[in-house]
């Protein structure tokens, strides 16, 4: 495979970055993906720590050098995060269970395929134009569908951090079916939390995108996107690839099945097919960044 990997999280405003990036490859597969701890929950970092690892974790264990399938593969690392961080608040009896949204891509055999729950986002960005956007998991979004309010109220709206899901809330995320796109050469795939997205136009970032490298575009966004929300500025991170190989005649991708992660509780782990290492290494990270956040 050739692509090129730019990767920026930033502080911004905020007293602590509670967003989480990862990128993880074989020699015939890549994963991003991208978390965003809220921050209106306690230990929202945390969450992110945790949902990355066991998408990192289990990358290692299934991308042999591929992935089996790739939607059911986000579809079981979605679910074993949120029932991860439920176990874990159980068993420290938390007042409250941390919480991430979360956005992740496998890109492999010149396909990508994604999904996510919340309000970080993928954009698939082909000559200019783009050409896939996640739906945001929000109250606002819904309102933009339902035709209530237009786009552009999106930063602006009273209810515009209102989310419809997470991974560690009171209900089991369902995120929508995997979406695919076979890559055309020099397509972009973005994904970002919503500290970046939000104070850009849509200009704006296909403007820097277009007209130079992304080793120069992503940074430049970045210190946009940090100008432009000032003192409100969110942590703001992203994770593009540029994809650099032709394409060629293939068939098309099979119908992608429409997998969901099942309502489940924190003892269904057997259903995500994580090892108990996996688990476990998670864990143990996440009582140690518990340990560190909550001393002196």
């Amino acid at each position: 495979m050739k692509y090129a990997v730019v990767q920026q999280t930033r502080l911004g405003a905020r007293r602590m970055n509670q967003d989480r990036i990862g990128c993880w490859s074989s020699s015939a597969c890549l994963l991003l993906a991208v978390a965003d701890g809220l921050g209106g929950h306690l230990h929202g970092e945390v969450a992110a720590e945790l949902a990355i690892a066991l998408l990192g974790a289990a990358f290692e264990r299934e991308a042999r050098p591929r992935i089996a399938d790739p939607g059911a593969f986000l579809a079981r690392g979605i679910g074993a995060g949120h029932a991860a961080i439920l176990r874990e608040a159980q068993k420290r009896d938390l007042a409250d269970t941390p919480r991430t949204v979360l956005v992740a891509c496998v890109v492999q055999d010149g396909f990508a395929h994604w999904m996510h729950v919340g309000d970080s986002r993928l954009y698939l960005i082909r000559q200019g134009r783009i050409v896939h956007r996640t739906r945001d998991h929000t109250v606002v979004q819904q309102l933009i569908d339902e035709g209530r309010i237009r786009e552009e109220a999106i930063t602006s709206h009273p209810e515009r951090n209102r989310l419809l899901q997470c991974l560690g809330g009171y209900q089991a995320p369902q995120p929508d079916p995997v979406l695919s796109e076979r890559l055309a050469k020099n397509d972009i795939v973005l994904l970002c939390s919503d500290g970046f997205w939000g104070p850009l136009t849509q200009r704006q970032m296909l403007h820097a995108l277009m007209a130079r490298d992304l080793n120069v575009a992503i940074p430049e966004l970045v210190e946009l996107a940090e100008q432009r929300a000032g003192r409100e500025c969110d942590n703001v991170s992203v994770l593009a690839m540029a994809w650099e190989e032709e394409q060629v005649s293939a068939p098309a991708a099979p119908e992608p099945e429409h997998t969901q992660v099942q309502d489940f509780t924190a003892t269904d782990l057997d259903y995500m097919r994580m090892s108990d290492e996996d688990i476990e290494k998670a864990i143990a990270d996440l009582r140690a960044a518990l340990r560190k956040s909550s001393a002196p």
